[in-house]
């Protein structure tokens, strides 16, 4: 059967309806891992199961690592795609700031939400995120936060020990640091209390989009373009304002946090206004330039100076 890329799937609020595929990049400072020890990757990866069943979407595969994660659901709207990635940011800068006693350790992170518009795209995202295991220095079949190893299994979890279903809510709060209603999930966890990915992944949506070969799927892991997936999946899109609607926002700001209009600025506040405009409204180093009439280089080498990343994944220097 040839695959098809927008499905029907039943919900996890039951509904039956008709689903597209997303994919959601979190990416972390420089300066703050989202990641630091075992716990903190399995809360991450718990993290977008979870958040994703919060906003009624189904996740196809997931990856945790130090400094970004990556995730591929199945959603009804872009609205619920973003609530799950809104989510995710949320829950897991709660669980760093109540582990680190850190305030708003994922205030600046970027997060980003692409729909994957064709079977290509599909495939080359699915294929992509396990294999950032790479990139750990880990072989993909054996890096432990990943969803690769419930992929190609007849849905088999060899590991697991328990269903999430028969804990109390207390255990259930105790694994997920969450105090949600997870009675309902058809989740297994293994002997360390981590989720089996064949029980809380779409593996057969996974699988039909590689002709349900997992030759096809390595194949595919070893000859993704890597550079091509970090600009399509984390880094494009940015520019998503007209200059006019950039400007509103910034009037707005300046008038709320600092009392001024945009002329009435001074240099050093454009500075510190730089970075929150950058991470929270996906502009570009052009359009900063011309809206707050700052010298293009400027605008680039404080950005840079920052740790931001460009619209190209490279470090921008800030941008």
């Amino acid at each position: 059967m040839a695959f098809q890329r927008i499905v029907t799937r039943t919900l996890p609020d039951g509904k039956v309806c008709k689903v597209f595929p997303f994919h959601i990049s979190l990416e972390g400072m420089e300066t703050a891992l989202l990641c630091k020890d075992d716990e903190d990757y399995d809360h991450l990866e718990k993290c977008f199961y979870v958040s994703a069943h919060m906003a009624n979407c189904i996740v196809i595969i997931a990856i945790a690592m130090s400094n970004h994660g990556h995730c591929s659901l199945l959603a009804e709207s872009i609205e619920s795609a973003f609530n799950t990635a809104s989510l995710i940011t949320k829950r897991h800068s709660q669980y760093l700031s109540w582990k680190y006693k850190e305030k708003a350790v994922l205030a600046r992170s970027d997060i980003s939400v692409k729909y994957l518009d064709s079977d290509w795209y599909v495939r080359n995202a699915l294929a992509y995120i396990p294999r950032n295991a790479i990139d750990a220095g880990s072989r993909v079949e054996d890096y432990r936060w990943s969803g690769y190893r419930g992929m190609f299994a007849d849905g088999r979890c060899p590991e697991a020990v328990r269903r999430v279903a028969d804990m109390s809510r207390r255990e259930r709060e105790a694994v997920f640091h969450t105090h949600e209603d997870l009675s309902g999930v058809p989740w297994l966890v293994n002997a360390d209390g981590g989720v089996e990915p064949a029980s809380a992944c779409d593996y057969a949506y996974l699988e039909s989009a590689f002709s349900n070969d997992q030759a096809f799927f390595l194949k595919t892991i070893g000859s993704v373009n890597v550079p091509e997936m970090q600009q399509m999946l984390v880094s494009s899109g940015r520019h998503s304002r007209t200059d006019t609607e950039m400007l509103a926002v910034i009037k707005q700001l300046a008038d709320k946090w600092y009392h001024k209009t945009i002329p009435e600025m001074t240099p050093e506040v454009k500075a510190r206004l730089l970075p929150y405009l950058y991470r929270s409204y996906r502009t570009t180093v052009p359009q900063l330039s011309r809206c707050l009439g700052m010298p293009r280089d400027v605008v680039a080498g404080l950005l840079s100076s920052m740790g931001a990343k460009t619209s190209a994944g490279k470090m921008v220097p800030m941008v």
